[in-house]
């Protein structure tokens, strides 16, 4: 994510929230910028996955293999997911402050209806319009979309958080996982992403 990248999301991202109103239903700063987790904290095995919400491989992580995780490893106590977002480009910025602004309740939900509908936005003649409207079906107004958008401070911790991940945790490229802190790049098959989370979960017995 170059620092050319970042002020371009910035210019566009203003851009279109230039006629927000002032009062909007947004989680606070505190709030969106939670670590957003699944799981029981005191799993053996500790997950974090890096993701950009407009990356299709990330998707296709979420669509096919995160449902078998959260089951067997995240709803079970063997497990827990830290997601951070690592926005590539523009929209994928968007759509990650848009989620953030949802708060920790919905943060979720929201990733989950931006990966589903992913191909319509990104696609979009103007994805930050039809962003907006997908936030809609998870109760956000557009007030509170441009409300969202016009928040600097957010961008700039995304930003924060991006590049931190780029020099300490070496991610260029998503989605990236660390499981127990061993890197893994790429949309594995559920089966083999499910061997490295045993291997893991042997090693913390």
């Amino acid at each position: 994510m170059t620092r050319y990248m970042l002020k371009l999301a910035f210019i566009l991202v203003a851009a279109v929230a230039l006629a927000a109103p002032v009062r909007a239903e947004i989680a606070p700063f505190a709030e969106a910028t939670k670590e957003m987790t699944i799981g029981d904290p005191k799993a053996p095995v500790t997950i974090i996955e890096y993701a950009s919400l407009g990356c299709p491989h990330c998707a296709r992580f979420h669509a096919d293999s995160f449902p078998r995780l959260k089951k067997e490893y995240l709803d079970t106590g063997k497990a827990r997911l830290i997601y951070r977002d690592f926005p590539l480009g523009t929209p994928a910025m968007a759509a990650s402050m848009i989620s953030r602004c949802a708060g920790p309740a919905r943060y979720f939900g929201f990733v989950d209806m931006f990966y589903r509908s992913q191909q319509q936005w990104s696609r979009a003649e103007n994805p930050l319009l039809a962003l907006a409207k997908v936030a809609r079906f998870g109760g956000m107004t557009g007030d509170d979309v441009n409300a969202c958008l016009k928040d600097q401070t957010l961008l700039d911790n995304l930003q924060e958080n991006a590049n931190k991940a780029q020099l300490e945790d070496e991610i260029n490229a998503t989605p990236s996982f660390l499981i127990n802190g061993k890197k893994i790049s790429g949309a594995l098959a559920y089966e083999d992403f499910r061997s490295l989370v045993e291997d893991a979960l042997k090693k913390a017995q």
